[in-house]
């Protein structure tokens, strides 16, 4: 698919006689750059290092008062939240017309999952656990976005999160720094392709830099609080991979780490990022973060704020105007001086030069190429296979699901069944709702003109009114099946959405509990954007499909899931607590002193609730069934000379084709400082038809066994390994090996 869509704009490009100038040599550019600086003053410098937005989300395609005048006087060189080719093209046209140096604008969104044909939320794509699905929707999204005059994404968000409650919880890829540090290269080669020059390809920018995903009581812009240990070893991995992937930009986060804000640290961002990871590209700061450090107390005012972000290697002040109102003072003050400023802006200038802004700064503002690929018949067959990879089986009594396309007669309940304003969730980019394809519509799309599909909604997300349920009950009573959606409103998940139940909201519960009762089929359908706490559901529903939120084609990719035109294969990138009370929980945590044993009461449990969580990490039912046979390995000692091969033979034992993620997990058991009871170190997906088998290979070596010893260095240490294999993070087989020197 990516490929088609890279030919296909190829050509488009040709016929709009868009094409590509040749990259420019490095060597060339910083000859540009040196001429340009020359050029430059101090006011002409600084407005490169500010980014401001067009306020679109709120006023349209218009910009704030006083923000033309900045373009126009070279003090403000980027702008975020405009787009569309033409009103993109006519600040730009200010820029280089109307500038005394013609310096270019670079262009800013927030294009996280889609821009106008909008993917699953990232937390749903990586359910799929399919790299090159994750990697066709950022590339679908660059070139629908490119193609509406942007340059930048403010995407991947990488952040690790082990907290529900955290509203943003939905941008990442969950729980795994291994998951996720795959699934955050695959989006920066898809926003960024092989080309970064090529107009149809944008700026990735990782975010948010550092751990931000481990805000206390998973509130959102809340402290984190961790060990160096635990930053390195859980925490950095994804922002590392996005870097080696070739990201050219980096966002701070709001969080502190080890007391300093994220935006003034040193460590963070100089120390790791640009000396041991060496990165090249421009850091810019979340909004108005640098301000923000003044409420974290660590500065006294905005003034001081601007000096603890410059000399910790911040290149770009989103919205603060901290750079804007106060580099110049610093400088005569000799509080910073004119080379750090000249290497920020150079930072920023060498991007423009690599995007080709400088040859032919209106090539992202062609109309008719934007016409032509938003919204394009591809793109939303795209969607639509992306969003049904990403949906996960979570329970399947009795083969309730498929449904027979013979039925007479469905009931569709809920708030989310012929709701269209919820379906793309948080960070939707440039979606309108009536472009996305209502659960109902996807039904009615699926099933021939016999069936008779009928719609209650049966109650809202919210409040305690069942007035509505009668009419839900009697219409389910009359129905040979029942497909209820509930789940959460897109404004629950996102920023500055946590929550601190993250039960079914309203009386959801209660009508999946009053359809049950019928005694009908009842499917549950759950959009959200977050692990929900269901035991109740768990408890009584004969099926539940988790669809999160799917975006423009999320209907017909759930009907495709309900009739069995597809067959579920997603797995759970994240854990599903069975209560809030069990929170923090995750696969990979750490043993104790007095692990759980239930009979002794003075080891580590609850006494009203299981350790275990309802759904474990990397849990996904099948339409089919898969058998697995033990483990079979190389050898069962080996050096770090050599490389250990595990092999497991793998039968689809159902009666239907289907794929399996096979999931490869290690547990080192006696370490020089305490390991995780287990640690996802590969998997693959494989397609297996009816009574196939497959022998599945990994390949093992001392480097995937490495960690920060005692002394903090990044090694691996012999001894005992247990070697996991499975079909998901609590149901696998075991063989243990040794790593000898």
């Amino acid at each position: 698919m990516i490929r088609i869509l890279q030919l296909a704009v190829i050509l488009l490009l040709l016929v709009n006689g868009m094409l590509v100038a040749q990259p420019m040599s490095e060597a060339e550019i910083n000859r540009k750059i040196d001429a340009l600086l020359a050029q430059m003053t101090l006011e002409e410098k600084v407005g490169q290092l500010t980014l401001f937005t067009s306020d679109w989300d709120v006023t349209g395609p218009t910009i704030r008062a006083g923000y033309k005048a900045d373009i126009q006087s070279g003090r403000c060189g980027n702008i975020f939240n405009a787009h569309t080719a033409k009103y993109n093209r006519e600040l730009q046209r200010i820029a280089v017309e109307e500038t005394r140096l013609k310096i270019p604008l670079l262009f800013g969104y927030d294009v996280i999952h889609g821009y106008k044909t909008i993917f699953p939320i990232p937390l749903g794509e990586t359910a799929s656990w399919d790299l090159a699905a994750i990697e066709t929707g950022a590339r679908i999204a660059a070139i629908e976005a490119t193609a509406a005059g942007l340059h930048w994404t403010f995407a991947p968000m990488v952040d690790i999160a082990r907290d529900p409650r955290w509203g943003r919880i939905m941008e990442g890829a969950g729980e795994d720094h291994y998951l996720g540090s795959l699934a955050a290269a695959a989006r920066v080669k898809g926003f960024q392709g092989d080309d970064i020059g090529a107009p149809n390809t944008m700026l990735a920018c990782v975010k948010h830099f550092a751990a931000y995903g481990a805000g206390q009581a998973g509130r959102d812009y809340h402290t984190v609080d961790m060990s160096e240990r635990m930053l390195r070893e859980q925490y950095l991995p994804p922002y590392k991979a996005a870097i080696d992937a070739g990201a050219y930009t980096v966002m701070t986060s709001f969080n502190e780490y080890d007391g300093v804000p994220a935006s003034g640290s040193v460590f963070l961002l100089r120390d790791i990022l640009r000396n041991e990871w060496g990165f090249k590209g421009f850091v810019v700061t979340d909004y108005t973060s640098i301000n923000e450090m003044v409420p974290h107390g660590v500065v006294a005012n905005d003034k001081d704020a601007g000096e603890l972000a410059l000399n910790a290697g911040v290149d770009m002040d989103m919205q603060g105007a901290v750079f804007y109102n106060y580099l110049d003072e610093l400088l005569k003050e000799k509080r910073i001086d004119i080379a750090q400023i000249d290497e920020a802006v150079r930072n920023v200038l060498r991007t423009k030069y690599l995007l080709g802004l400088f040859d032919d700064p209106y090539r992202y503002s062609d109309e008719s190429r934007q016409e032509q690929l938003l919204l394009a018949p591809a793109h939303r067959e795209a969607a639509r296979d992306v969003a049904r990879k990403s949906i996960v089986l979570l329970k399947n009594e009795k083969n309730t699901l498929p449904l027979s396309k013979n039925l007479k007669t469905v009931a569709v309940i809920g708030p989310l069944a012929d709701n269209q304003s919820e379906l793309k969730g948080a960070w939707s980019g440039a979606g309108e709702d009536q472009h996305s394809v209502s659960l109902l519509t996807g039904i009615r799309n699926k099933l021939s003109g016999s069936v008779r599909i009928s719609h209650a909604k049966g109650c809202d997300f919210e409040g305690t009114d069942k007035s509505n349920f009668k009419a839900a009950i009697d219409l389910a009573k009359k129905s040979d099946a029942v497909v209820v959606a509930v789940g959460e409103t897109a404004w629950m998940s996102g920023e500055a959405a946590s929550r601190s139940s993250i039960r079914l909201p309203g009386v959801q519960s209660d009508l999946v509990k009053e359809l049950v009762a019928t005694g009908k089929p009842v499917i549950v359908v759950l959009m959200n954007g977050r692990p929900l706490a269901i035991p109740e559901v768990d408890a009584i529903a004969p099926a539940i499909l988790e669809t999160w939120f799917l975006g423009t084609e999320t209907g017909n990719a759930i009907a495709d899931v309900l009739f069995g035109d597809y067959n579920p294969s997603g797995k759970l990138p994240v854990t599903f607590p069975r209560n809030e009370g069990q929170i923090p929980i995750h696969y990979n945590m750490k043993n104790t002193g007095r692990p759980m044993n239930p009979d002794n009461k003075y080891t580590s449990k609850y006494l009203d609730v299981p350790n275990t969580p309802l759904y474990p990490f990397g849990y996904g039912l099948s339409y089919t069934t898969f058998e697995y046979s033990d483990i079979r390995v190389s050898k069962t000692v080996f050096t770090p000379r050599e490389a250990l091969n595990i092999r497991v033979t793998v039968t689809n034992s159902g009666p239907r084709d289907g794929e399996e993620v096979v999931q490869l997990y290690v547990r080192d058991l006696v370490g020089s400082v305490t390991r995780p009871v287990l640690e996802l170190k590969g998997f693959q997906k494989i397609m297996l038809k009816a009574g196939e088998s497959r022998e599945v290979t990994f390949t093992l070596t001392a480097n995937d066994l490495r960690f920060y010893d005692r002394q903090m260095n990044f090694t691996y240490e012999p001894g005992d390994f247990d070697i996991f294999v499975g079909t998901n993070s609590a149901d696998t087989k075991s063989v243990r090996v040794k790593l000898v020197e």
